[in-house]
């Protein structure tokens, strides 16, 4: 996988992430990113910008791109276990979310926020890919993601053990900032579009909204969600 912007591939540097070789315009002359490369000891070369647009599939990649070890998602099994002795644990599953943009967003916020994972089914959602990554600014490779075949197999085993499911739904019959959040929490986000799926409603404990006082009617996935996350961090630390 191919990522590329300075922002992103120093987060990635910093975050330890598995880089095979570093692509750098015969122009580059940004003398803090050039030592942070020697100094970890990475494998680089300069090449034409032609070479660049052509890895990073556009001409935004402000003449650095990285070529990383493909992104290696965490289990579902890794992610409880870690949060076993966890009263408070935090989960973000999002549900047919599309946007790279508020993909990367909700993974820089949930990186901020020390959240314990994100959860995404493997069919019809984002993955993660070198726009998500450039968006999370080397986030991603600090919070655990994990791909499943069925949300709702895996609600039910959330559940089992121990989390409370909380849907973030405009018609949520509760405001965001009315529970108390003192349990373990699987906030689940909906898609841009269509929000959180009919049958995936249906296993929420809980189904929360966001009053909205002006004339837009609803927010995106990756504000919305980071309203909640840090609505349910600031109980989560009371």
């Amino acid at each position: 996988m191919y990522v590329y912007g300075k922002n992103t591939i120093i987060g990635l540097i910093n975050s330890k992430t598995n880089i095979e070789k570093i692509f750098l315009s015969e122009e580059f002359n940004d003398k803090k990113i050039i030592s942070l490369i020697i100094e970890k000891h990475l494998d680089y070369i300069k090449v034409s910008k032609n070479k660049l647009n052509s890895l990073s599939a556009n001409n935004n990649h402000q003449g650095i791109v990285a070529k990383v070890f493909e992104y290696q998602y965490q289990s579902l099994d890794q992610v409880i276990n870690n949060t076993t002795n966890k009263a408070n644990a935090l989960i973000i599953i999002l549900d047919g979310l599309e946007d790279p943009q508020n993909f990367g967003s909700i993974i820089r916020t949930g990186e901020a926020l020390n959240i314990d994972g994100i959860i995404i089914p493997k069919n019809r959602s984002v993955k993660v890919t070198p726009s998500v990554a450039r968006v999370s600014t080397g986030a991603m490779n600090n919070v655990d993601i994990v791909q499943v075949t069925n949300l709702n197999q895996t609600i039910k085993e959330l559940k089992e053990h121990g989390y409370w499911i909380v849907g973030s739904d405009m018609n949520g019959d509760k405001s965001y900032d009315e529970l108390k959040y003192d349990f373990k929490v699987a906030l689940v986000i909906g898609s841009e579009g269509k929000g959180i799926s009919q049958q995936v409603l249906k296993n929420c404990d809980y189904l929360i909204k966001i009053p909205m006082y002006g004339q837009v009617s609803s927010l995106n996935a990756a504000i919305s969600s980071a309203i909640i996350m840090y609505q349910i961090n600031s109980n989560r630390l009371k």
